[in-house]
């Protein structure tokens, strides 16, 4: 939940909600994040317009980030979700790209630019957050070879498994995995502090991962190990902190 929000819903102001849930925080009963609190774990997903606005100015950054390295004349595929959406707007000035995405919003993001190729991987369509899923998209995406899957997740837990809550979505984003030549992983430091039940793959499957702190050592030595990149992007400048593992 956001701030904003709760203060609406209770009709309180936005400091009597940090307060209390900074209190709620310290009781172990959530985890405070920039903008608002997410639970520690759970089975379902917070609402795709409250992420939208939780940590957006360390998602601009590590998407502003991701864009840099991705060169025009490109093939690349982005999933579901508000950091992959970042990425979208970051790439409205690349020349020459194809796209192919499952997220509606991705798609209409990238109608304003002229030089990019967008394809939709067809679907179900989930209304909640304008996600394509189910066997139609996943045969979809069979038929491509992208240069680079963007993927975002829900949860990263201290193995360096990746999660989700969808079942569906998650076979789509193996999928993308399978299919890409090489695969980044955006997102910020909220996820290492959630949980989700169901599994993507492992952070050895990805080459570079886009955030916004410093991963905890224990995984920043797996990461190392398993030749993945971390690359961390602290929101106050948009520039690269530091690295962790060989580039791929």
């Amino acid at each position: 939940m956001t701030v904003e929000s709760l203060a609406a819903r209770f009709n309180v102001t936005v400091q009597t909600i940090r307060r209390d849930l900074s209190e709620l925080a310290e009781a172990g009963y959530l985890e405070r994040v920039h903008g608002g609190a997410v639970l520690r774990s759970g089975v379902s997903n917070i609402g795709y317009e409250d992420r939208r606005g939780l940590n957006e100015e360390a998602k601009v950054a590590i998407a502003r980030a991701f864009a840099a390295e991705i060169p025009d004349g490109a093939s690349l595929f982005l999933n579901i979700g508000t950091s992959t959406e970042a990425v979208a707007r970051e790439l409205l000035n690349h020349r020459n790209l194809m796209v192919v995405t499952n997220n509606m919003n991705v798609a209409n993001i990238l109608v304003a630019n002229p030089q990019a190729e967008i394809i939709v991987a067809g679907g179900v369509l989930r209304r909640s957050d304008g996600g394509l899923i189910g066997d139609l998209t996943v045969s979809t995406i069979r038929q491509f070879k992208f240069d680079f899957a963007v993927i975002g997740c829900s949860a990263l837990d201290a193995d360096g498994d990746l999660l989700d809550f969808d079942f569906q979505e998650v076979h789509v984003s193996q999928t993308i995995i399978a299919q890409a030549r090489r695969a980044f992983l955006v997102a910020d430091h909220s996820k290492f502090q959630r949980s989700a039940p169901a599994r993507i793959a492992s952070l050895a499957r990805v080459s570079r991962f886009f955030t916004d702190r410093p991963l905890p050592a224990p995984l920043a030595a797996r990461c190392r190990q398993w030749g993945t990149q971390v690359v961390v992007v602290p929101p106050e400048d948009g520039a690269r902190a530091g690295c962790a593992g060989p580039r791929p």
